[in-house]
């Protein structure tokens, strides 16, 4: 295309824009739909393949000519293919598609149409008696189709509000047609013979003869009128015919039609009326931001005609809109919930939506018995299907959260062959029961939660959920299976484009298999080893932990024990304690696991154990590591050793041999990517930066690691893995702007700590997260604040592993001891004793140097010799580690008490040098001290 607009029919496609307009409004498109569209009309006249508009619609991927097929009836119901004798895409069978309409070039734009002129005209229209909300676009839309095409039906669900929008249209139009605008409800009809007699009692119309249809079309066929035919699902085809005739041979009149599936009569055109506006299902809104959705602007009139005092607040909006998002936004559901707010009040009737089915009916007498409640909305749905419609209907209600063509076809296999379960579902969307979401890769489908509880009925009635659960676990322990096997080989966010949207289904199918009541352990157990990657990616540790429990339980009590299905679960047993903070139950699960890999022969979870019991232990930490390097045998997982023994030496204290292994991680992590970890990824990737950043930070280089925390802060939160950012931000990003003085930053990531805590429910970090607070708020002045938080975490943190618990003691102790010497000196020589019996060496001269300084403050004889000997200890071992800022610190220390000593000299050639050999950071809060105190030396020395 050269960037002109395209147009055909009533319609202009912009593709630049990737903008289809039917007159002046945009028509809503996927974008694989577009795709197909813009590929057709480039085209037009000639036959487009199959395999181009697959190429052009999913570039570089994959996909069934069933989700072209489904793409194709999208497009083709938007464009209203087949209305007033126009047509647009027609099938070649074998071949392709083909785009059959003239198309033209045109520069200007349409004219608005003017609006209706009021007039007197005779209907029998009723009067409305409520407010319509929310369809305010809707009834533009179809009183603009309406007045270009002579059919037009409004689709949707059961419940929708089709009659009151048809209404709403048919008011709004009377101006143009001086014979009349009659409503038709056909909904009381039990015999579809009785169609034509029903038009011609509301019309006033005496029909005589055997055929009461040509009597009515003569009667008519020279009136200028609108015919409202309301409820026509159920004599659909009686309906269709009556249609054709009177558009056959009444030119002056116009048919709006409401129905549950179009007629699918030649010009009809199909406006499909979606649920009311709803928030999104992750917002938390305030009750100003929760009152533009029409659903809670309908909830909240309908309350407040009933409960006079009643008004929409911060407080119950969230209610409120969890009410409307549970009903689907459909307007009859938030008619018959809303009077209940009476009784129940708003969390009450929140609290009881379990079965929107069961809603109270409606209290008006008028009110047709089809919509006195939401179950016999769906039943009247459902008894107008076939047996075997009825079967594979039922059986979609195992799904939740959405499903697949080829889940449907696994879970209906006795009733439908995937040729037919395509078109089985493409009926059931056109007939309202099931929703299509075309805008992926693969089309997804779903059932409302009204019409979900309704098949789930059904299903339980027919005695047929045992089977159809079962086909339903089985199917999707096959695919995350599959899954599993991919997740190392994908990038995290494709993969879990495909696997997060099947949490729903996961979960549904692991109760089915450990329900007391039927199930399948079996199947349970695998499906559970399968699904890990997903808990872990999401950071669903808690149920993680919870399923894997069960399935190791069921797994113990079976006659014959998979051992490699048990080492599976150990192992995730101990991904999952590590981030709950059990030691113990976390190295028993490790030990396991090691033992069951090394009897199995599987290196894999060889590696898996030594790194999870490398997490717990302590002194033997680096020795753990160096089998782990040992045993590693692809260059991946030698990286992974590389970043592991680094993370050691750190740890134990030799700065210089740690830097070196990390960034020869960090230089090859692509490698690690590339290649597909053994270990799985989400444990170690970004690893080798939080502790490189460490490291830097205490060779001296705080503006280099302050940069890397930075970055890494930032791809956390970009990636939205909470375990990432958590472990970002604990590590790396708060102890070091902590350490550095950045007090605003540090308060920036404290916040953002424990947001990510709050929101995800993730135990393992919030003791460093009140440590860190504690820390920041005694660095702020508030020490009655910061201590009872510090305290509190302290004692908490005895019980996690030592490579948590230390991460935050190069600012505990002086701050316990703020304003209490001896409390102060026992806690530091209880972590001092802790640190030199766990080999948490990296932190041994920090903790000398604030010995040192309690000394010093302690006033007591020869406190001050001590208080020298501690300092020239703590010297002397950072010096040996590498750890220039530790150097800077004691050194500031030492050059105090030789002041105070009256030995300025001295304290002037220890703390000079050691400053001299920094290249950054001079904002930092202790090159600020240091250089402070030299120049404070330095004019007592001229003095």
């Amino acid at each position: 295309m050269d960037g002109h607009p395209i147009s055909f029919g009533p319609y202009r496609l912009l593709a630049a824009q990737r903008l289809l307009l039917e007159g002046d409004r945009p028509v809503r498109l996927g974008s694989r739909a577009f795709d197909i569209l813009a590929a057709l009309v480039e085209r037009a006249g000639e036959v487009v393949g199959k395999e181009q508009l697959i190429a052009r619609a999913w570039p570089q991927t994959f996909v069934e000519e069933s989700n072209l097929k489904i793409q194709v009836s999208a497009l083709r119901r938007a464009l209203g293919d087949g209305q007033d004798g126009n047509r647009y895409v027609i099938t070649v069978p074998g071949r392709g598609y083909n785009f059959v309409a003239p198309v033209r070039r045109e520069e200007t734009m349409r004219a608005a149409s003017a609006p209706p002129v009021p007039s007197t005209t005779p209907h029998n229209l009723p009067f409305a008696v409520t407010r319509m909300i929310g369809r305010d676009d809707a009834v533009a839309a179809l009183v603009t189709r309406l007045s270009r095409q002579r059919m037009v039906t409004v689709v949707g669900a059961g419940g929708i509000g089709k009659t009151t929008v048809a209404l709403a249209v048919a008011e709004r139009m009377m101006a143009s047609y001086e014979h009349g605008v009659w409503l038709v409800d056909l909904a009381p009809l039990s015999d579809p013979r009785l169609v034509p007699s029903a038009v011609a009692t509301v019309l006033g119309l005496q029909i005589r003869g055997e055929d009461p249809l040509l009597g009515l079309i003569d009667a008519i066929k020279d009136n200028r009128m609108l015919l409202l035919f309301d409820n026509c699902e159920h004599v659909i085809d009686a309906a269709a015919g009556l249609v054709t005739a009177v558009l056959s041979r009444g030119s002056g009149v116009r048919i709006l039609a409401t129905s549950r599936e179009p007629l699918g009569t030649t010009g009809e055109s199909e406006y499909h009326l979606e649920p009311l506006g709803l928030p999104p299902a992750s917002s938390r809104l305030t009750a100003a931001e929760a009152a533009r959705f029409p659903a809670v602007q309908l909830f909240v009139e309908r309350v407040s005609a009933i409960v006079e005092d009643f008004g929409l607040t911060d407080a119950n909006a969230p209610a409120v809109v969890e009410i409307c998002r549970r009903l689907d936004g459909l307007p009859l559901a938030i008619e018959f919930a809303a009077p209940r707010v009476e009784v129940l009040g708003v969390e009450g009737l929140a609290a009881r939506l379990d079965d929107s089915l069961q809603l109270v009916g409606a209290r008006r007498r008028t009110t047709m018995p089809r919509h006195r409640t939401m179950r016999a909305v769906v039943d009247w749905s459902y008894g107008l299907l076939s047996g075997d419609e009825q079967l594979f209907f039922r059986a979609l209600g195992i799904f939740k959260g959405g499903f697949t063509v080829e889940a449907a076809e696994a879970v209906a296999a006795d009733v439908a062959n995937p040729r037919e379960a395509t078109d089985r579902l493409t009926d059931l969307v056109a007939k309202s029961l099931v929703v299509a979401d075309v805008s992926g890769t693969k089309p997804r489908f779903r059932l409302l939660d009204t019409t979900r509880a309704y098949a789930i009925e059904k299903l339980d009635e027919s005695g047929e959920r045992e089977r159809v659960a079962r086909r339903h676990g089985e199917y999707y322990c096959d695919l995350f299976a599959h899954a599993e096997r991919e997740v190392l080989a994908r990038s995290r966010r494709a993969w879990l484009a495909d696997c997060a949207q099947e949490l729903d289904n996961l979960r549904a199918a692991l109760d089915w298999a450990f329900s007391p009541a039927g199930g399948d352990v079996s199947v349970g157990i695998a499906l559970t080893a399968a699904a890990l990657p997903l808990w872990m990616y999401l950071s669903l540790i808690g149920e993680c932990h919870r399923r894997v429990t069960r399935a190791l339980t069921a797994l113990s009590q079976t006659a014959s024990a998979d051992a490699h299905l048990e080492m599976k679960l150990q192992s995730a047993l101990a991904a999952s304690l590590v981030r709950i903070g059990a030691a113990a139950k976390m190295e028993a699960a490790c030990t396991r696991t090691l033992d069951l890999a090394e009897r199995l022969g599987d290196l894999d979870y060889q590696l898996r154990a030594l790194w999870g019991l490398w997490i717990l232990k302590d002194r033997e930490a680096l020795a753990l590591a160096q089998q782990f390097a040992a045993v590693a045998s692809t260059p991946a997982d030698r990286l992974i050793g590389a970043q592991m023994l680094g993370h050691s030496y750190h740890y134990r204290g030799d700065q210089v041999s740690a830097r070196r292994y990390l960034e020869r991680a960090i230089a090859n992590q692509r490698a690690i990517a590339d290649a597909g970890p053994r270990i799985i990824r989400f444990f170690v990737e970004n690893q080798p930066t939080r502790h490189l950043a460490r490291v830097l930070w205490l060779q001296g280089l705080s503006e280099q690691a302050m940069a890397m925390v930075e970055r890494l802060v930032e791809q956390a939160k970009a990636e939205d893995h909470a375990n990432s950012l958590c472990h970002a931000l604990a590590v790396a990003a708060c102890p070091i702007a902590l350490w550095v003085g950045n007090l605003n930053l540090a308060e920036r990531y404290v916040d953002l700590l424990h947001e990510t805590l709050s929101r995800h429910g993730l135990t393992s970090w919030q003791a460093l997260g009140r440590a860190h607070r504690g820390v920041l708020l005694i660095k702020q002045g508030n020490l009655q604040a910061g201590l009872p938080q510090l305290r509190a975490a302290f004692e908490e943190l005895r019980a996690v592993p030592p490579g948590l618990r230390f991460m935050f003691f190069a600012e505990l102790p002086e701050s316990l001891a703020a304003g209490q010497t001896s409390g102060g000196l026992a806690t530091i020589e209880e972590v001092i004793d802790r640190a030199e019996r766990t080999a948490e060496g990296w932190i041994i001269a920090e903790l000398l140097r604030i010995k040192g300084e309690l000394l010093r403050l302690d006033g007591s004889p020869g406190a001050l010799d001590s208080a020298e000997a501690c300092f020239l200890q703590a010297l002397q071992l950072a010096g040996t580690q590498g750890a220039l800022a530790w150097e800077l610190r004691v050194a500031t220390s030492v050059a105090r008490l030789h002041r105070a000593r009256n030995r300025s000299a001295e304290a002037i050639a220890c703390l000079r040098p050691i400053y001299d050999r920094f290249t950054e950071g001079f904002g930092t809060a202790d090159l600020v001290s240091a250089k402070q105190l030299l120049d404070e030396l330095s004019d007592a020395d001229r003095r």
